[in-house]
């Protein structure tokens, strides 16, 4: 059989360099080869820890589906949809909650972390406990065998596979196939103050940003602290700007950079320059994709309903099979 890949975002607003170049760059690059590939709109996801925001949800997946068009995502290629249109996950959700002990749950390694970080006003829902069973449910509907993640990601996808195996176990026959880490490698993204590119943080540079919010950006983005004043040398591989170039920078360049910087021949007000020269030179084309892309509301609307369409046929067969083996074939129907 064709292996299948599934990934989705949650639609939390515009996507910034950190999404780009993380999961989306690598979902491009699926595209070359054979697989059939999902990739979906996690609305319900986004429910779990911002239930009040919902409101902002239709205008997100509008922004978000015409950022990964305009990056190159290809409807004609690739299964876009999204996650609340396809009814079928919520009942996979449903029954595997039948069988998923709550220790479970609580032993999943983001979970006391996501509870530190957002407070317990907004994590003490069922849904912010159970959606790992969800997630898993998204995964299996399609028997997704791949899916791609980071290094720092693999924990969370065996919680699906003990899913995959408990539940196969407890019917007497093999419904799923474990889920296999695609593992892709994603350059490391600093954000404008130095942490991570988060939009929680409020230091992203998104795709929707003009060519002069971008420059702006990047002159007050943080660089080597080393580099106190301009005949202070510094270490490039520990700065958020030479990070940038090495995605938007040739090679050659970058190890000239890496040099100059090492001895303070050149200082950041110059490297952010030619920064944001390169950076603006590529995105340029896919900006102005984005331009005649977001305003087409319709069309977008238009191609996650065909999208969700093609994915529920999918996922009605897979969940026949599943209240085959819960209920015997001879269940009523």
């Amino acid at each position: 059989m064709k292996n299948t890949i599934l990934s989705g975002m949650r639609p939390t607003g515009n996507l910034h360099l950190g999404n780009l170049y993380g999961a989306l760059y690598n979902w491009i690059k699926f595209q070359e080869e054979d697989y059939n590939r999902f990739y979906f709109v996690a609305d319900w996801h986004a429910l779990t820890t911002g239930f009040e925001d919902s409101k902002n949800i239709p205008e997100n997946t509008i922004e978000m589906v015409a950022d990964w068009l305009s990056f190159g995502l290809d409807p004609d290629k690739d299964t876009i949809f999204m996650q609340s249109l396809v009814k079928e996950h919520a009942e996979l959700f449903l029954l595997l909650s039948m069988i998923t002990p709550v220790g479970w749950l609580e032993r999943v390694p983001s979970y006391k972390d996501q509870i530190a970080q957002l407070g317990k006003d907004k994590t003490s829902n069922y849904g912010f406990l159970g959606y790992p069973v969800l997630m898993a449910a998204d995964i299996i509907i399609y028997k997704a065998n791949m899916v791609p993640v980071g290094v720092d990601q693999v924990a969370h996808l065996e919680f699906t596979r003990e899913i995959v195996r408990h539940f196969n176990n407890s019917v007497n026959k093999e419904i799923f196939v474990e889920p296999q880490p695609l593992l892709t490698s994603s350059p490391k993204i600093l954000g404008l103050d130095g942490r991570k590119m988060s939009k929680s943080y409020n230091n992203a540079i998104y795709l929707s940003d003009s060519e002069d919010e971008t420059n702006k950006k990047l002159r007050i983005m943080f660089t080597d602290p080393r580099r106190k004043r301009r005949s202070d040398p510094g270490v490039a591989e520990e700065c958020g700007i030479f990070m940038l170039h090495k995605i938007f920078t040739d090679e050659d360049k970058c190890n000239e950079i890496k040099n100059d910087c090492a001895q303070a021949a050149i200082g950041c007000v110059e490297c952010k320059k030619l920064l944001a020269e390169n950076l603006n030179k590529k995105l340029s084309p896919i900006r102005e994709k984005r331009k005649q892309i977001v305003d087409k509301k319709d069309f977008i609307r238009e191609l996650i309903i065909d999208g969700s369409k093609k994915a529920s046929q999918f996922a009605k067969k897979t969940l026949e099979e599943v209240q085959d083996a819960i209920f015997s074939s001879a269940r009523i129907k």
